[in-house]
């Protein structure tokens, strides 16, 4: 596990796989697979492989080793249901999820057909959040098979953001949005932004804006203001016991003018 992260909807990465492939267009600039690249030259044990799939047992319990409560994204630097990893290590990777209770666990597929498979036979205790990567139109397909998955928490990641979507939120409980950032980032409108922000409105679901994409300031941060407002959205919280997210109940919202 990380010492913190600069991913702003969580608090900590868990990577018990890394490596990954690319599966739809929203892959085309992979942060993951630059950043598993210039590991690997550095010479770093955990990359020897690149970006191939590498499974590191000896990581699977590492969150029972942090007993202040986080929220914690697995696999930031893969993909938990990427069809080379074993069903028996995912659930392995979930029984620690089940036993350290006190973190919030958030996973992030582009594999909605195998999350789907493997769903009923996982044990979705209400620390994990389960979310879906949605970057355009074709990939919202990924909603409906995320819908029938038992966790607390669902969520769409709308990054990177490539076009205008319209979304089905029935069942979510919560969007993040982003526009793609680094070499060759394609453009964010900010119209799309506006769209989905207006549907989460529509649906009173939570909404979360992590970055515009592209530019950024003279400090290296995307400002990520749409319309002069910095919204960041939580959904209610799952985890009593983790006081990242908002109390129970209580949905926190931040409007910057």
């Amino acid at each position: 596990m990380g010492n913190g992260t600069l991913i702003e909807w969580t608090q900590d990465t868990w990577n018990p796989v890394t490596g990954c492939s690319k599966i739809s267009q929203g892959c085309a600039n992979c942060y993951a697979e630059r950043m598993a690249k210039r590991l690997q030259a550095m010479n770093n044990r955990r990359y020897h492989n690149g970006f191939d799939v590498t499974l590191h047992n000896d990581l699977i319990t590492r969150p029972m080793m942090r007993k202040r409560p986080r929220m914690i994204f697995v696999n930031s630097m893969s993909d938990l249901f990427h069809e080379q990893i074993p069903f028996e290590f995912i659930t392995q990777v979930f029984n620690t999820m089940n036993l350290a209770y006190w973190h919030t666990f958030q996973i992030l597929t582009k594999r909605s057909e195998r999350l789907l498979e493997f769903a009923p036979k996982l044990n979705w205790s209400k620390n994990i959040w389960i979310g879906v990567t949605v970057e355009n139109q074709i990939c919202a397909k990924r909603i409906a098979d995320l819908r029938q998955v038992p966790a607390a928490i669902r969520f769409l990641s709308c990054e990177p953001l490539i076009e205008s979507i319209c979304l089905d939120l029935r069942d979510i409980h919560w969007v993040i949005v982003g526009g793609e950032s680094g070499p060759h980032a394609r453009p964010m409108d900010q119209n799309w932004v506006r769209s989905i922000r207006e549907q989460c409105q529509m649906a009173d679901v939570p909404f979360f804006l992590k970055q515009l994409g592209g530019r950024i300031n003279k400090r290296g941060h995307d400002e990520a203001l749409l319309d002069g407002h910095l919204i960041k959205e939580w959904p209610i919280r799952a985890n009593s016991t983790n006081d990242f997210a908002p109390t129970e109940n209580e949905l926190c919202s931040t409007m910057i003018s």
